[in-house]
């Protein structure tokens, strides 16, 4: 039983709870499960606390309704936010304090038909160790990766949903350059927000409400004699446009972009009217990164699978696969996962890439000339993971399923 469950139970009626202590409790019950985000929202009956755990919503307490404006006002005064103020968002950030590891705090506050929701997410300095070794990517993958972080000039782009691993791949990707280089090379940011400070590193967060956007810090930063030049997410067509003339202009840059999979990078450039000449010259490389949960080692037993599942594998394969799953235990939290790895495609922009992408070919056409040089998808990399009994079928299709080709 948890420090939250065990507070509500001390208290029978539930009308007595002291807001602060509950919370401080939830926020070490969510440290202590490695949870990314608290999710704090008002249902029907009761208020609903949830936990993402290992990048799925987990119910972990209810609390009374009547419960909810006091809930509300103790985040928002930890947030340094508007306590008065209840029918628009707010943002605002706190320290856990060493009791509770030095963790921060990222609190958004949002208007519901039913009160405010709210979502803390926890940045745990003592769970990120920004080392592309250990982030779960193939041996292959690793290896042409870090020869793309060795070029001087170029667009690298690293795309994924939210939570898939980006951030952590990026600033992965900083940090082997700091070890790489040390003091003698000019590395600068630009991020809404930044998440963790980095040695060595000019980081620079935006502020649109005073008209301090991604485009005007980087037509400024241009003038810093950065080598190399981190943005946060290319989101709008001022921002891709300067971003695709310094990696033509001798700057290696490294950014996040949303899009389905690494080939459909190329789409939603061109759809904010960057030329495909211009991409062709200037990208050398897309990484597609997602996270999938790992099988529960304490738990884990071998097990049948789906005759559906089995006629998507070669014959020869199945023999020899140990397919494994984890029933659930108190070690896992009953979830039968334990920890994430990651998945991670990369799109190298080679010749053949570069021909396509000039003719304006489909994304499916470019990711297949991409494959037929020897790129492996997510998809496959993920077959390969259940094949060796890390992971779920399950867990593969929920993740990447769309990524099958």
């Amino acid at each position: 039983m948890t420090n939250a469950q065990q507070y509500l139970q001390s208290d029978e009626t539930q009308v007595s709870i002291d807001i602060p202590t509950l919370l401080h409790h939830v926020f070490a019950d969510a440290i202590a499960a490695s949870a990314s985000d608290i999710h704090i929202e008002p249902w029907e009956d009761s208020i609903a606390v949830r936990l993402r755990i290992n990048g799925v919503l987990k119910e972990h307490i209810h609390v009374p309704s009547e419960h909810m404006d006091k809930i509300s006002g103790r985040c928002k005064v930890l947030g340094e936010m508007v306590t008065y103020q209840s029918g628009l968002p707010q943002e605002g950030h706190a320290s856990g304090g060493p009791e509770l590891g030095n963790v921060e705090l990222r609190i958004s506050v949002f208007p519901t038909t039913r009160g405010e929701k709210i979502v803390i997410r926890i940045f745990d300095p003592r769970n990120r160790s920004f080392d592309l070794h250990k982030l779960g990517f193939d041996q292959n993958t690793l290896n042409r990766f870090l020869q793309l972080l060795g070029r001087t000039s170029g667009l690298l782009l690293l795309t994924g949903p939210t939570g898939s691993g980006k951030t952590t791949a990026i600033y992965s990707a900083l940090q082997h350059l700091i070890n790489l280089h040390g003091s003698s090379i000019s590395m600068s940011t630009v991020e809404d927000p930044v998440e963790y400070n980095l040695p060595l590193v000019a980081q620079t967060q935006i502020n649109p409400a005073q008209e301090f956007t991604y485009a005007k810090a980087l037509r400024s930063l241009m003038r810093q004699d950065p080598q190399v030049i981190m943005i946060g997410e290319i989101r709008d067509p001022e921002t891709a446009a300067i971003a695709v003339q310094a990696g033509l202009t001798g700057h290696l840059v490294i950014s996040t972009i949303h899009s389905g999979t690494p080939a459909g990078v190329f789409a939603r450039l061109i759809n904010m009217e960057i030329e495909p000449f211009l991409l062709a010259s200037s990208i050398i490389g897309v990484l597609g990164v997602r996270l999938i949960r790992l099988n529960c080692k304490n738990c884990g037993l071998p097990c049948d699978v789906e005759p559906s599942y089995l006629q998507i594998l070669p014959p020869e394969v199945i023999p020899g696969a140990n397919f494994i799953r984890s029933p659930g235990c108190e070690h896992c939290l009953f979830t039968g996962y334990q920890g994430r790895t990651s998945l991670a495609e990369l799109l190298v922009v080679d010749e053949p890439v570069r021909e396509v992408v000039i003719q304006r070919t489909a994304t499916r056409a470019i990711a297949k000339v991409a494959i037929d040089n020897g790129m492996v998808t997510m998809w496959q990399k993920g077959i390969k993971r259940v094949l060796v009994g890390d992971t779920t079928f399950d867990e593969v299709f929920r993740v990447v399923a769309s990524e099958q080709t």
